[in-house]
């Protein structure tokens, strides 16, 4: 126990560690872009203005509400306590919206598409690596050459070539957006239905980018496992090949469940390509149109929750970790 609490702790300690960088990185790093975000508000508000007195009490007026009149420290200060509080800001480019409000109309647009890709990705990439380990021959030979052109097709590339193939050519899909345009969101089979059909191609985009690579590892890892000493001492005494395999593709699985994990952390930002390219609702999409109009507060928040999730999922897969993985625990042991 004392081995476990030691390595629990370390973990514990370099999670907060972390965390409070990735605030303070949060903060400070969208405030380094040049634009003036004040400005664009004012200027949106008082379009058509001509009195130079009253626009500059606007643009007073918006620099005292976002606090940018501040010193940077006390600005991060604010930031912090605001935090903690559960209030992520307002947005600049959509003001007056509330960040939270925001992001919480396209936190599930963006976990709906990402989760189910991922995983459905991880499963056919995994099952089919662990067969052509297992199989050779002339599966291996079809699927090898495959999984290594899907791996090195990059997220943008697929999407855009799914989106000119099937939507703009075969005209089989929409192009575009999370729903039909005309549509307003609600219960019914036919907005259901658009839903369904605008979600086919960024959702089959990013597995068949999952597969390749999945494929590729899991079969490396199949082929290195069957080649061990302990399946041939195992195959040496009779023991049934059903059993030996159970055992290699359990051995094989563990970097792959690690892979699984950092996908999950950082499908946001994985979201960004498929979003931007098929304009779909999601959170990749609203950070985007954050950094090109310069918006501190949600800029933030985006990337902190990002972030955020990486950390987590980090975090519980080495705790997990320390349980399943018996290197782990003799090196818990030896310290």
């Amino acid at each position: 126990m004392k081995g476990y609490r030691k390595y629990f702790t370390k973990k514990i300690m370099w999670f907060f560690i972390t965390l409070i960088a990735a605030v303070i990185l949060n903060f400070i790093l969208p405030r380094l872009m040049p634009a003036d975000p004040v400005s664009a508000i004012t200027g949106k508000m008082a379009s058509g203005m001509t009195d130079a007195s009253a626009v500059q009490e606007i643009y007073k007026r918006y620099e005292a509400e976002f606090g940018t009149n501040k010193p940077l420290i006390q600005q991060f200060f604010i930031f912090v306590k605001n935090l903690l509080h559960g209030d992520l800001g307002t947005s600049f480019s959509q003001y007056p919206r509330k960040v939270s409000n925001i992001l919480s109309s396209a936190i599930l647009w963006t976990i709906g598409l990402q989760l189910p890709a991922i995983l459905v990705g991880w499963l056919l990439g995994n099952l089919l690596g662990a067969l052509a380990a297992y199989i050779r021959k002339g599966f291996d030979k079809v699927l090898l050459p495959v999984a290594l052109f899907l791996s090195n097709v990059p997220a943008f590339g697929m999407a855009v070539t799914m989106l000119v193939l099937f939507a703009v050519t075969l005209k089989i899909a929409p192009i575009s957006g999370g729903y039909s345009f005309d549509m307003i969101p609600n219960f019914s089979w036919r907005f259901i239905k658009s839903v369904i059909s605008h979600y086919q191609l960024p959702f089959w985009s990013i597995v068949l980018v999952s597969i390749g690579g999945q494929a590729i590892g899991m079969r490396s890892m199949s082929i290195y496992e069957l080649n061990a000493d302990y399946v041939k001492y195992a195959r040496f005494l009779g023991i049934k090949d059903r059993k030996i395999v159970g055992y290699v593709f359990r051995n094989a699985m563990l970097p792959q469940i690690t892979g699984l994990a950092l996908s999950i952390g950082t499908m946001i930002s994985g979201a960004l390509v498929a979003e931007i390219i098929f304009s779909y609702p999601g959170l990749g999409s609203t950070m985007y149109s954050a950094i090109t109009a310069a918006d501190y507060p949600l800029i933030s928040a985006t990337t902190l929750i990002i972030t955020i999730m990486v950390l987590i999922v980090t975090f519980v897969l080495d705790l997990v970790y320390g349980f399943i993985d018996p290197r782990v625990k003799a090196a818990q042991f030896d310290a």
